[in-house]
């Protein structure tokens, strides 16, 4: 099987303390990349002079995987409701109410890490009674 040139590039110059833009011939500078939803974080090699960019495979492959095991099957699209003057809200499908097993009176924590996401972290209290 064939390798591309990328793929051959950086395995020929791993032994290398520097390694050299296929494009330009300038240095590539080793830099640690933070992907979103992702705790390991995937090594890239970036050119300093040109757009050229590549991804160190072992890294890459370890980022795709953990957040495919974080990848929930479940993914609905909901509207956002007014309840009245001030508050908004939103109703739990049937289908998010019976896989998370939620119950009325339950208690959650919301979280706001950026302008884009909501999480919302189920509190399962051992004190709940059905009654409620």
């Amino acid at each position: 099987m064939k390798q591309k040139k990328s793929e051959r590039f950086l395995s020929d110059q791993k032994s290398v303390e520097f390694l050299a833009c296929p494009k330009c011939n300038s240095n590539l500078k080793k830099i640690e990349v933070n992907v979103e939803g992702a705790e390991q974080k995937a090594i890239s090699y970036q050119c300093t002079k040109c757009d050229y960019v590549e991804f160190e495979e072992n890294s890459a492959v370890k980022v795709v995987q953990e957040l495919k095991s974080k990848e929930t099957t479940l993914k609905i699209k909901q509207k956002i409701i007014k309840l009245s003057q001030d508050r908004l809200g939103m109703y739990f499908n049937k289908n998010i109410v019976e896989s998370l097993d939620l119950k009325a009176g339950e208690e959650v924590q919301v979280s706001v890490p950026d302008k884009n996401h909501i999480i919302l972290k189920i509190s399962k209290s051992a004190n709940y009674s059905k009654s409620h």
